[in-house]
């Protein structure tokens, strides 16, 4: 039992684990303030374009009857199907995830400006001479300085 007990604290104190943690707190309210702009925000606007409709209301009845609404049809126990419920899902799905995207990729371009840039050393130009130690150009195949044959080395 004591060993049980050491590995669930060795796996808990992971930061792999406590990074999940706060990830999922921090989405939980980041969720609340996606919900309220798709609600307050974007499903009017989308309203305001669809001419007024709602989507949360539509329903088929499955079988005899009909209803004005989908609460009269559930309380008069009726097979219903509320596809307006789907269609609402669906768009709020695609209004988060549009929006988280635009989230991370704001928070990636900022983690790239924080980031200085590496430069790439450029190739050499020069080179030493063997014999009088003298820097040479990189292409020389005798030295300038002390006359001597100089090893050409291919390129790797």
């Amino acid at each position: 039992m004591k060993s049980f007990l050491k590995e669930f604290k060795a796996f808990a104190m992971r930061g792999n684990v406590i990074d999940l943690a706060v990830g999922v707190i921090i989405g939980g309210a980041f969720q609340k303030i996606v919900s309220s702009l798709v609600n307050d925000v974007i499903m009017p606007l989308i309203s305001l374009l669809t001419k007024g409709t709602d989507f949360s209301g539509r329903f088929i009845v499955l079988g005899a009857g009909e209803f004005e609404t989908a609460e009269e049809a559930q309380a008069a126990g009726a097979a219903i199907l509320t596809y307006g419920n789907f269609i609402s899902a669906v768009i709020d799905f695609l209004i988060m995830a549009f929006v988280i995207f635009l989230f991370v990729k704001g928070i990636n371009k900022l983690s790239e400006l924080g980031k200085k840039k590496e430069e790439v050393p450029a190739a050499p130009t020069t080179k030493k001479c063997p014999y009088c130690k003298t820097e040479i150009p990189i292409d020389a195949v005798k030295c300038p300085h002390c006359i001597s044959e100089l090893e050409i080395k291919e390129a790797e």
